[in-house]
């Protein structure tokens, strides 16, 4: 989640559920970059409106593994624990910004900047931890020693901005933190939070093992009671020390309830908020126009059945066909069950409503550039060109009355200070430039070998998926060309060819190749300085002359015969271009495979070819995308508030290791420059915010131009909550103040909410 802060871009999601939020303007230009896509959804109330006392049971997919926030297999339900029981020097507001807590801070600034930057935190004396010592230095200290990483006895999942560091100090008392860094960093927010007692930071035994099952020694609203992992509760309990604003609640609950059991927990009313998908949300919706209503429901098991269907039925259950009588009575009593069974659920479903908001995270679509046709610039980015981001977008969020606005930016979102659109350095859809691409690449129409079925990346046969176990194929029923979870899009699926080539001659394209570039220079900044960086894209991706920047003619009719209709698949030595294209199979995967598809679509009018592989949604990233093994890939990376620290190793250009390998860190998509690492370590030890901010947009306009990955919708998020939860649902950008969530006071109404008031 979004309010995690840097950490949590440590973890790309898979993108299987979406949340909503009021239908509201979108903002896609620089100038609106401060304005959220949508609002945050929490049926806000002030506090002498929520009722004193009870137990709020709250779902997460499962119990954390660890409760240390700093281990690779930290997830959601550590952020939800912690985040309750622990220190947060900053907290997110509802435009992703980071703000001191004054809980924990009286003040922090940064008073030196030469000749090395200093930090200095002045915390608030009433802050202690549950043992009774005040929350001081020497906690700094330990947590600094812990993550710096030149400690290998600690088993961190990263060390960014600690490593900056140079010494912690105890200022003029505890209460006083001194930090100086050796190198200027500029998202120091991102540091200390959450923030761990010396007893769990001063040695490797406790950090990598006493955190990660229990938190003893706390300083939040909440203490944690208990983690009973056979029942799947995590039980949270007032803090008897706690110094601020009580909670409303006795207890806060996180309950165990994987995705595909929320309807059955929501209607048994074993939880009061819980994360659904968007199925289960218009279930919600339906069950709550419903309410009261008299007679059968209008969906549902059974209810596309038309009178003359059910006529038919009558007369086969009543006829003088023995066997067909019988099988069809039992198919009407099993009808008669689930239509009741049904009419249950959404008499319990109709206790809870939907808030809906946008989730602090975006979809990308990943086109692996390590080999294959897709390391070649021209290819990724014809492909990119080919694709209608509006209407992707549409498709998921439309429905759900979300504003389906495509995301501009590969580092910030709609409403955040560092959002701004830089998609203009790829350039808009256009067909015929994205076939001009793929001709100039020697990608022509005609016939050629298919791509062996279960290659890989690089078209080599990948291995073990084929018939591997595990691997769902509910959904394929109705895929043409159905072989064990691959199909070929588009291929004896009834549709007439409507495929065109790449018309464009290359003499047309010729010399273009500076002129890509140009357009990311412009939209970042003039100054020239990738003139360098320009000829290394070249060899990578190919010759120069090959990119037809936006602006480049269409060719005419008469020298592009079929450039709007079918001219058949591109091939290219002997083989046609075909893509693999992975996707999970699991339940909740719907809607990106849907999203999967329409890309299909638009790609199949470039001339190229999609085989769809479905594989099992547990191994989807960590067996496929992590390993390489696609050749394009849907996935989310969260957002953050801290794009310079959290961007580079998504981005950075992979390096080779000492075995041989390739060192991709988080970079899937196998792409990167120089230059983007260049300007990311720029950008993070940049103090002045106008300066850093310029550096953060050119860095994304050279990630849009190289087309690795392409940014397409932010998710959305649904929570279902009982009407009477007060300041809790769908998030958005902002931290949860658990001390303020309760259940409103009877004849009560919420409204809108002052986040700093507190009574």
């Amino acid at each position: 989640m979004f309010h995690d802060g840097a950490r949590r871009r440590s973890v790309a999601l898979l993108t299987t559920g979406v949340l909503a939020l009021p239908a509201v303007a979108a903002c896609g230009a620089s100038e609106e970059g401060n304005v959220p896509a949508a609002a945050q959804d929490l049926a806000p109330a002030p506090r002498d409106l929520v009722a004193n006392g009870s137990t709020l049971t709250w779902a997460i997919d499962a119990v954390p593994g660890t409760l240390n926030a700093y281990q690779a297999d930290a997830d959601t339900g550590t952020t939800r624990v912690t985040g309750a029981v622990l220190p947060a020097l900053f907290t997110l507001d509802d435009k992703g910004r980071p703000q001191a807590n004054p809980d924990y801070l009286e003040s922090a600034e940064v008073v030196e900047r030469e000749p090395r930057q200093v930090v200095v935190y002045r915390l608030n004396q009433k802050a202690v931890w549950s043992d009774g010592r005040e929350v001081g230095a020497p906690d700094f200290a330990a947590q600094w020693r812990a993550l710096r990483g030149k400690d290998p006895a600690y088993w961190t999942a990263r060390n960014a901005g600690y490593d900056r560091i140079a010494k912690v100090e105890r200022g003029k008392d505890d209460l006083e933190v001194r930090v100086t860094f050796d190198k200027p960093y500029a998202e120091w927010r991102s540091l200390f939070t959450p923030l761990y007692p010396k007893d769990v930071m001063g040695t490797p035994d406790s950090f990598n093992d006493s955190a990660r099952t229990t938190l003893k020694n706390t300083a939040g609203p909440f203490s944690l009671k208990k983690i009973d992992r056979k029942s799947g509760d995590i039980t949270l309990v007032r803090n008897p020390r706690w110094w601020g604003d009580q909670p409303k609640l006795d207890q806060l609950v996180f309950r165990k309830v994987a995705p595909k059991n929320r309807t059955k927990a929501l209607t048994a009313g074993r939880v009061d908020l819980a994360q659904v998908a968007p199925g289960e949300a218009e279930r919600i919706s339906l069950a709550r126009r419903d309410k009261g209503a008299e007679g059968p429901l209008a969906h549902g098991p059974g209810a596309g059945r038309t009178p003359a269907d059910a006529l038919m039925s009558w007369a086969i259950a009543n006829g003088t066909e023995q066997e067909a009588a019988e099988s069809e009575q039992l198919a009407r009593e099993q009808t008669r069950e689930a239509v009741a069974a049904y009419a249950a659920e959404q008499k319990s479903l109709a206790a809870y409503e939907v808030r809906k908001a946008l989730e602090p995270s975006f979809t990308q679509l990943a086109l692996n550039g390590a080999d294959g046709p897709l390391a070649d610039e021209r290819v990724r980015r014809a492909v990119a060109r080919a694709l209608d981001r509006k209407e992707l977008a549409e498709t998921v969020l439309k429905p759900l009355g979300l504003p389906a606005q495509p995301v501009g930016s590969h580092l910030a979102l709609a409403g955040q200070d560092a959002y701004e659109d830089a998609s203009d350095a790829l350039g808009s859809q256009d067909t015929a430039e994205a076939r001009a691409l793929l001709a100039e690449a020697g990608w022509k129409p005609g016939q050629g070998a298919a791509r062996p079925k279960n290659a890989g990346a690089s078209g080599e046969p990948a291995g073990g998926e084929e018939g591997e176990e595990g691997v769902e194929d509910s959904g394929n029923e109705d895929r043409p060309g159905d072989d064990g979870g691959e199909y070929i899009v588009g291929e004896d699926d009834g549709k007439s060819g409507e495929r065109g080539g790449p018309m464009l001659p290359g003499a047309v394209a010729a010399g273009q190749g500076a002129a890509l570039w140009r357009q990311a220079d412009v939209v970042a900044r003039q100054d020239g300085d990738g003139k360098a960086e320009q000829g290394a894209h070249a060899q990578q991706g190919g010759p120069p002359g090959a990119y037809a920047p936006k602006g480049t003619a269409a060719p005419k009719e008469s020298e592009s015969p079929g450039a709007e209709g079918a001219a058949g698949p591109l091939a290219k030595d002997g083989l046609e271009l075909t893509l693999r294209f992975v996707v999970p199979s699991g339940a909740g995967s719907e809607q990106l495979r849907a999203v999967a598809d329409k890309i299909a679509e638009q790609l199949e009018k470039i001339g190229v070819t999609t085989a769809m592989k479905k594989v099992p949604s547990s191994g989807y990233f960590t067996d496929h995308v992590a390993s390489g093994q696609y050749d394009m890939a849907l996935y989310s990376w969260p957002g953050t508030a801290y794009p310079a620290t959290d961007g580079r190793p998504i981005h950075a250009k992979p390096v080779p290791a000492a075995d041989g390998s390739l060192n991709v860190a988080q970079n899937y998509t196998r792409v990167g420059t120089d230059r983007i690492d260049q300007l990311f370590d720029q950008a993070v030890g940049e103090l002045d915010d106008g300066a850093r901010k310029k550096l953060i947009k050119e860095a994304d306009a050279r990630i849009w131009a190289v087309a690795g990955a392409i940014p397409l919708y932010q998710r959305p998020e649904l929570v279902a909550a009982r009407p009477s939860v007060a300041n809790a649902g769908a998030f958005g950008f902002a931290t949860p103040r658990y001390q303020d969530i309760g259940f409103l006071k009877k004849g009560a109404k919420p409204g809108k909410q002052d986040r700093k008031s507190g009574s």
